[in-house]
């Protein structure tokens, strides 16, 4: 599939929401998680912009980052931040825009835009504090009396926010999809 000016433009927008959410709240710090708009914005990436170009979009961010822009959780960026124990959040972003994509693709409908929402932030849960809690096992300083649980501890500060702001991304996601495709009728996700 060849992507268009505007599926481009979408991907850049989603890469560039993803560094502003990033670090509008980041300075909030629980336990080694900053607390961020990222999950929501990644989730809302795959609604409206569907698997591959919502994919393609977080990996654009990715690498952004990974090449030294300051787009990462407190201004980080740079090839160092592969060692950080929240760089499994970062990778999972790729994963969670491409099967929340691929789920409202599959069957569209508000319920489902709800559902893929809530999947794809239980995925981020997921690959990311494992990824934490493995760094912090294996290469990374742990801090006193870590432990796998405590890893599932701290991500009980974000948790509400995430499950609040992805089911708000699910519900919004139609009508910001319908209102674009009105607009340029053109973009690459025909879930809606």
């Amino acid at each position: 599939m060849k992507l268009k000016a505007i599926d481009i433009t979408m991907a850049a927008m989603f890469a560039a929401l993803m560094a502003i959410g990033a670090n509008l709240t980041s300075m909030l710090v629980i336990g080694g998680v900053p607390i961020t708009l990222q999950t929501f914005f990644c989730v809302l990436a795959g609604l409206i912009l569907g698997s591959r170009l919502g994919a393609i979009s977080m990996t654009v961010y990715a690498l952004i980052g990974l090449v030294g822009a300051p787009v990462f959780a407190g201004f980080m960026g740079g090839p160092g931040v592969l060692l950080k124990p929240t760089f499994g959040f970062i990778l999972s972003y790729i994963l969670v825009a491409y099967i929340v994509g691929k789920m409202v693709e599959a069957k569209s409908g508000k319920k489902m835009f709800i559902t893929a929402a809530l999947v794809g932030m239980t995925v981020n849960y997921v690959l990311g504090t494992n990824w934490m809690y493995a760094a912090y096992i294996f290469w990374a300083d742990a801090p006193e009396g870590f432990s796998y649980g405590m890893a599932w501890a701290w991500m009980l500060a974000p948790l509400p926010k995430d499950i609040i702001l992805s089911a708000f991304a699910g519900a919004v996601a139609p009508r910001f999809l319908a209102a674009i495709r009105k607009n340029t009728n053109t973009l690459t996700n025909k879930a809606a």
